[in-house]
Formats: structure tokens, sequence, C-alpha cells
């Protein structure tokens, strides 16, 4: 009789939403498995931004913590808040085929008849985030714009947009997705507004060296999508940038040649450096190294420096 495997994975409603279509994946190949709610550090601190908190490893911790001491055969986390660099004894599993990967802005039931996108809203629009890249690349595109900061789940920073308290709230189009919402979006571009590196992936992760659990685990894996996800990791690995970095990266195919954009910028969007590059499948991890080396030579290390101060008077 085969073992079940044991998955942790945190208990937001996202994250038991996406974790629970792996597992449906895996017990249609013949895999029975049992699902493990863990709360994470990132889950405990709710009200503090997450800037604040520092966001490498913010919301796997414990999930590390339960595989390491076995009570778990593998995590499943969101891959935008896997840290570049995972901790000796840990590895990557599986990388789920890509959801939508484009940030979709969320309007105030007011502002549903204006004209779609940024440019559809009011001047001085008051946009919720708690991301850094977003907030970053909304004032680039849209100075007057008031960025308010905003934690919680889907549904409650939905609510914010809902309500009126905010006039729009941004969101990833990945999550409205997979948690089965019916709301209005507008979809932002991702050649224009670049998306979170790794947003859309599911990161399995398990225990360095456990053949058998990646053998079993190889119905969740898509070969081509883990080339688009290392390249964006190692964008990230290369300017040694958290998670809530204002950084942003999209690799996709393009007729059999990876096509690479990265973005880093400051807090206010005034400086927006980017890299549009071209490679072979095999050299992702050198393609995305590629990107940053070239950021860095146009001062991205100036800039995220000056985020890490500001954020640290703040």
């Amino acid at each position: 009789m085969t073992v079940p495997l044991r998955v942790g994975t945190r208990g937001s409603a996202l994250a038991l939403a996406q974790s629970k279509q792996a597992v449906a994946l895996l017990e249609a190949a013949g895999t029975e498995v049992e699902l493990i709610v863990i709360r994470t550090s990132g889950d405990k601190m709710k009200d503090v931004p997450l800037a604040k908190v520092g966001g490498k490893g913010l919301f796997i911790k414990e999930l590390e913590e339960a595989l390491q001491s076995g009570s778990i055969d593998f995590a499943i986390h969101s891959m935008k808040d896997v840290p570049a660099q995972l901790p000796e004894g840990f590895s990557l599993g599986a990388i789920s085929t890509r959801a939508d990967e484009r940030d979709v802005l969320v309007r105030a039931l007011a502002h549903r008849g204006l004209p779609p996108g940024l440019d559809g809203m009011p001047v001085g629009a008051r946009i919720g985030t708690g991301s850094l890249r977003r907030r970053s690349q909304l004032l680039s595109l849209r100075p007057d714009l008031e960025i308010v900061p905003i934690r919680g789940n889907v549904d409650t920073r939905i609510g914010k947009a809902e309500s009126g308290e905010l006039d729009a709230v941004v969101l990833a189009a990945a999550g409205i997705a997979r948690l089965g919402l019916d709301v209005p979006v507008d979809p932002l571009p991702a050649d224009i507004f670049l998306p979170s590196a790794g947003q859309g992936f599911l990161a399995i992760e398990i225990r360095t060296g456990d053949t058998k659990t990646e053998r079993r685990l190889e119905p969740l894996h898509d070969p081509l999508a883990a080339q688009a996800a290392t390249a964006e990791r190692a964008f990230v690995g290369a300017l040694d940038a958290s998670c809530t970095a204002p950084v942003a990266a999209w690799c996709r195919e393009r007729d059999g040649v990876l096509v690479f954009d990265g973005l880093v910028a400051s807090l206010d969007g005034q400086e927006l450096l980017r890299s549009s590059l071209r490679g072979e499948a095999a050299e992702a991890a050198e393609l995305g190294r590629r990107a940053a080396g070239e950021l860095q030579a146009r001062g991205a290390a100036r800039i995220l420096a000056d985020v890490e101060r500001q954020m640290a008077q703040d």
C-alpha cells in the first residue's frame, strides 16, 4: 500500500484554494495526499506592511521547518513568495504551469463606468496595494495617484474598493481566478506593468535529495514553465533583492526563444530601469543574470539601497 504524501500549506483562502487544485491533480494521477495547514510568520503579522517585516521567506519559514522535521513531505507556495536562494537542504521539486501573470485593477463601484485601465481612473485616485513593485509602477505611469498601503486576504482587499473606501485596488489575476471570484477587473498589460518574478507559478518545495517524493510530484511539473521561472528567479537573485523589493520580471517563450523583461524602480516611480533581452531556453538562468547585470551597471544597486533606507525611516 502506497503511503499518502503529506503537503503543507498556508491557511489563507487563496493558499488553500491553490493547494487543493494541486492536490486534485495528484489524486487524479493516483497519488493519495493529506493536506496539513501551517500558520506562517507572514500570516501572524497581518497589520504590518510586508516591506517593514522583510520579505525573504516570510511566508515559507514555518513550512520549511515542517519539511525539515519530516512532518510534511512537500510544501506548496506562491512562487513570488519564495526567495531566489533557498536554504541549504531544500529544493524545488516541481513548478506548475503558469496561470495569468498579469496584475489587475479592481475598481470602486462608482468608477466602473469610466474608461478601462489606469488612464480611466480619476485624477488623485486612491489606489490600494501592499506591493512596492506595484506602487512604483503605478506612480511611474500616474504620478498623481495616492497609493494606500493595504494587506489582508483577496476578499478583504476587493471589499475596500467595492465599499468605496478606496477608488481601486491592484491584485494578481491568478489569485482572483484561483479563488473563483466573479468580480469585474481591468487587466494591466504585462509588457507595460511588469509582474512580480514568479507571479502565477506554484512552487513545490521538497527536501533536497528526496527523489521518491519528487517522482510522485511529476504531474505538477511543467518543464517549459520552469524555464521562465528559472530566469526570473535568477534575475532577483543576482540583484540580491527581497520578495518585497520594487523589482519585476517577466519571462515567456516565443517561437522557441525566451523573451525576458526585468525592472528595478524607485519608490516614487521617478527612476525606473528596464532591461529587455532574448536568449536560449537552455540558458534561462544566465538570461536572468545578464538582465540583472545590465541594470546593475545602470544603478540598480543604488536604487535598491535607497529603497531600503526609505523603508527603514518610515
